[in-house]
């Protein structure tokens, strides 16, 4: 008979399931109401026994060697950091030992490029790429080549000097450390893959191929950058063949060297007495590309006998002067050079715009030597304020710094057929480092040194030295202030010859013709006044 509750077995039957089932869900209960914590596993378990390749487990990282090449990296990157800052401090204030006869940009480029490349290296050191390594092979071969550059031409080698030839020799042994770096990442990348995964990743991620695309950009723009600096350097080192005029002699204790020049001989009066030597100081820019030709016509033409120039520090074939420098400081570098070159005075000196504060300040320390003042459209002390302007200066800077990218002066090779002369004194001059870091150099110091060694100058300045004083006529009807000071210069010494205002003629006053015949004909009487 069937009972009406089920049979007993039945019913134990069911009472055991339910006994089961209520033991398992006992066991499960715990296990499904604890929380993630940092043990809880990203991935389900795998049953060959290797890691997801997107574990994050699966790292180069595990290994020594690579840790040890990002730590190493950045050891580098450090060290280079500090090289960065001494040398862009050095712009400003040479430190001792570390002068170069150049500009000193290129030290700098150098050292910006490879703290650059040290730190796209470590920024993408665990996405290694073909397109990383090559480009950082390319920049160490360019680099190599500049190394090259600067040791075997003469010139460049004693411009850039010991801090220089280091830079370049850091710059390209960083460049090859940077392409070693990724082949080991790339290695040991493939190694741990391997070992985890049991097969190389081929696949990457889209993070991954934003920073290979943003790496692979960024080393692009590198790679443009190293190419302008080598062929800047090749036309570096083209313009280092041009021989100048005259000599080069060591001053300051030989830490650079200063172009002067000498046309004509030493000639004497009926009475025996020495004519006076035209010193030529330039202006804004070389004398060769400005001065020459009327100084040069005048010697022709007999109106001077003798004359000498010579190239202020940064200017045509001198050589950079340590920072700070100042008007005094050329000054004494000019007497140390006509003194090593056996020239003795009288002078009469010429000088234009703002050659005309060294002219006075070489006057009041040769005050027996000096035989007559030739000012021509002169910068007056009260004016230096034009020319140290914070404004002014910071854009020297800025040109200083991307000089070494010589972009101006290869089009200009390239597309207008500029030549080595162009580059050294002539039109293009002003585009040189060299030529900037003067430039820089007279900003800083032009409102204090400078200022200083002028004002002392003109109390020192005698009385009875014979003055001519030949100014532009559009600057004096443009400047107000620039014709009250014409007229202060007239007054700098007692024996004011003349002053001649030409109306017509700009700051150059010799590119007009009535200019010119102006200045030769005060010339000739000031080399022969009494």
């Amino acid at each position: 008979m069937v009972s009406l509750w089920g049979s007993k077995n039945g019913g134990d039957q069911h009472t055991d399931g339910d006994s089961a089932n209520d033991e398992v869900n006992s066991q499960q209960q715990p296990r499904q109401s604890r929380d993630a914590d940092e043990r809880t596993r990203l991935l389900p378990p795998r049953n060959d026994g290797y890691l997801d390749p997107d574990d994050p487990a699966v790292s180069p990282y595990n290994l020594f060697s690579v840790r040890a090449v990002r730590y190493v990296g950045v050891l580098f990157l450090i060290i280079s950091f500090l090289w960065w800052v001494l040398l862009l401090v050095s712009i400003f204030v040479s430190p001792p030992m570390m002068h170069s006869r150049g500009s000193g940009f290129f030290d700098f480029s150098f050292t910006t490029l490879t703290a650059g490349n040290l730190l796209i290296g470590l920024l993408f050191f665990s996405t290694p790429s073909r397109a990383m390594e090559w480009s950082s092979l390319v920049i160490a071969v360019l680099l190599l080549l500049d190394m090259i550059i600067v040791l075997a031409v003469q010139r460049l080698r004693s411009e850039e000097g010991w801090v220089g030839i280091a830079s370049v020799i850091w710059a390209t042994v960083m460049a090859l450390y940077n392409v070693m770096s990724d082949r080991v990442v790339a290695w040991g990348k493939q190694e741990e893959e391997e070992r985890l995964t049991g097969r190389k990743e081929t696949r990457r991620t889209l993070r991954e191929w934003c920073a290979v695309l943003t790496a692979t950009v960024i080393m692009i723009v590198m790679i443009v950058i190293t190419i302008l600096l080598t062929a800047t350097l090749i036309l570096r080192s083209r313009d280092a063949s041009l021989k100048p005029p005259g000599e080069r002699y060591y001053v300051d204790g030989d830490k650079y060297k200063i172009h002067l020049a000498c046309v004509g001989n030493i000639t004497f009066d009926a009475h025996g007495k020495k004519i006076p030597t035209v010193l030529v100081e330039a202006g804004e820019l070389p004398f060769e590309d400005t001065m020459d030709d009327w100084i040069y016509s005048s010697y022709r033409n007999g109106t001077i006998d003798r004359y000498c120039y010579y190239d202020r520090p940064g200017f045509a074939w001198s050589d950079n002067a340590p920072s700070p420098h100042s008007a005094g400081m050329t000054s004494d570098a000019l007497s140390e050079a006509l003194a090593r070159a056996g020239e003795e005075g009288p002078w009469v000196l010429v000088s234009a715009g703002v050659g005309s504060i060294y002219s006075r300040i070489f006057s009041s320390r040769h005050v027996r030597d000096v035989h007559g003042l030739f000012l021509i459209d002169g910068l007056h002390e009260d004016l230096l304020h034009r020319i140290a302007s914070p404004t002014r200066g910071f854009i020297l800077w800025g040109r200083g710094i991307i000089s070494p990218l010589g972009y101006d002066r290869l089009l200009g090779a390239i597309f207008k057929h500029r030549t080595r002369e162009d580059r050294v004194y002539g039109k293009s001059a002003y585009q040189a480092g060299k030529f900037i870091k003067a430039k820089l150099q007279e900003n800083l110091v032009a409102g204090s040194l400078t200022k200083n060694e002028v004002s002392q100058a003109r109390n020192i300045q005698t009385p009875f030295t014979p003055l001519v004083v030949v100014s532009s006529g559009i600057e004096v009807r443009r400047d107000n202030e620039w014709e009250r000071k014409q007229e202060d210069l007239t007054k700098i010494t007692d024996n004011l010859i003349s002053w001649d205002v030409v109306n017509r003629a700009p700051h150059r006053v010799w590119l007009t013709r009535e200019g010119r015949t102006i200045l030769e004909k005060r010339l000739g009487e000031l080399v022969r006044a009494k």
